[in-house]
């Protein structure tokens, strides 16, 4: 379910896992600070790819017109049902291609025995959006496809009959408005909880804060659900969405797939997604006659000195395998999909470039008074928020937690929005001070 957060996991266009078919040994210790990629751009790579149903249809016309440009290059592709899990195993055997998409499970100080570094940070940062997501110790091992815009899919004509024409600027306007939506008849808010992973989305709002360096800080706070800090903030707002009613009435029969219709035809106006479901939840208005128009990204209802702001991410990374036996051709693929195959723009997605422009839905976005923010990963606490994760039993980056939240405020479990969270900061503090002390 993961990668249906991402435009690379399903969507209307191609979703690609860039990752070649050649033989190899297994990732060495050499974490040398330059890639080789001398030679002539020729011969055949094989491209993996999780979007198995594009295998055959839309990815090979991205390779036809690589091939275009480089005659005597052949492009092929390879689909891999379960990308994490499969190509983790590839990574330990050795035999894990030319180009591939970076599995999540790679950590940042892994990244240089599997794969080709393709210039340092501080140069490529000048030219590309995301490049530090894939980095260590000065030097990028991968990049982005395309970025996302965190916040808001509605349906703005739903909201226009509610009274709201603008985004809310504060919690309580926003769920005013989904007050003034209940009346219609309309469900409010979806959560998909059956799914799971949409209330994952919640943890992705740290931008709003306008705090640059929170990736950095958040490791150091003993008791994120505090009132004012971005914990409390969102999971809070989950809670008195379901508290107040607002959200469908069993959350047990979400279901995703079903979710997307009942956006685009106004049977429900909001859920917390990000950019990559606007033209997802469009095609649906497509499908059922509706207009892809009404569907509209809108930030998170929070501001920050009097002004919105959300955070952007890139997608998945892709890179250069270190067992590649054609690197030069690899590498010319990798710059030439990033740089001109146009798949950012197909899927109205962040471009990578920072020369190119916007899509329209994100312009929508940015007109409407928001601040996009690439935040910094951390980098003197580099994974220390994961351990904290892993010692706490939280899973912040999750659902489980989250789940049990929704059920406290529909009354289906035991407690408080203020119990619960005392609950989930003497669990986070206690994991908290034993990894950074």
């Amino acid at each position: 379910m993961i990668n249906r957060r991402h435009f690379i996991g399903i969507g209307a266009a191609a979703a690609l896992a860039l990752v070649a078919g050649c033989t190899g040994g297994a990732g060495s210790d050499d974490t040398a600070k330059s890639g080789d990629f001398t030679g002539d751009v020729k011969g055949s790579i094989t491209v993996l790819t999780n979007r198995t149903d594009l295998v055959d249809t839309t990815l090979p016309e991205y390779a036809k017109k690589f091939e275009a440009k480089y005659p005597g290059t052949t492009v092929r592709f390879q689909g891999v049902t379960n990308y994490e899990g499969d190509v983790t195993t590839q990574l330990s055997g050795g035999d894990y291609g030319d180009v591939l998409l970076i599995p999540n499970s790679v950590a940042r100080d892994e990244l240089g025995q599997f794969f080709e570094p393709l210039g340092t940070l501080d140069d490529l940062k000048k030219k590309y959006r995301f490049t530090d997501e894939k980095s260590y110790d000065g030097q990028v091992y991968g990049l982005s496809l395309g970025g996302i815009a965190k916040g808001l899919v509605v349906n703005k004509r739903v909201w226009a009959a509610a009274g709201v024409t603008a985004p809310p600027k504060t919690p309580a306007e926003f769920l005013a408005g989904l007050q003034a939506i209940k009346k219609s008849g309309v469900i409010p808010y979806y959560t998909n909880y059956k799914d799971g992973w949409p209330l994952s989305e919640f943890n992705n709002q740290r931008g709003i804060l306008n705090q640059p360096d929170i990736n950095e800080k958040f490791p150091e706070d003993a008791s994120p659900w505090q009132p004012g800090k971005v914990q409390y903030i969102t999971d809070g707002l989950l809670f008195d969405i379901v508290h107040g009613g607002l959200s469908e009435k069993d959350p047990l029969t979400t279901n995703w797939e079903n979710s997307k219709p009942m956006i685009a035809t106004g049977k429900t106006a909001a859920m917390l997604l990000g950019s990559w479901a606007v033209p997802q939840m469009q095609d649906a208005a497509r499908t059922a006659g509706a207009d892809p128009a009404d569907i509209a990204l809108w930030p998170f209802p929070y501001q920050t000195g009097g002004k919105f702001h959300t955070q952007i991410s890139g997608d998945y990374s892709a890179a250069v395998s270190k067992s590649s036996k054609n690197k030069a051709t690899a590498r010319a693929w990798l710059d030439w999909f990033v740089d001109e195959s146009g798949f950012a723009a197909d899927q109205q997605a962040i471009p990578t470039p920072l020369s190119a422009p916007m899509p329209k839905v994100i312009q929508d976005f940015q007109a409407a008074g928001v601040e996009l923010l690439d935040l910094p990963a951390a980098t003197t606490n580099s994974g220390k928020e994961d351990q904290i994760i892993k010692e706490s039993e939280i899973d912040l980056t999750g659902n489980i937690y989250r789940q049990k939240l929704v059920d406290i405020a529909r009354g289906a479990a035991k407690g408080t929005k203020d119990s619960y969270f005392a609950d989930l900061d003497k669990r986070w503090g206690a994991a908290q001070s034993k990894v950074m002390k």
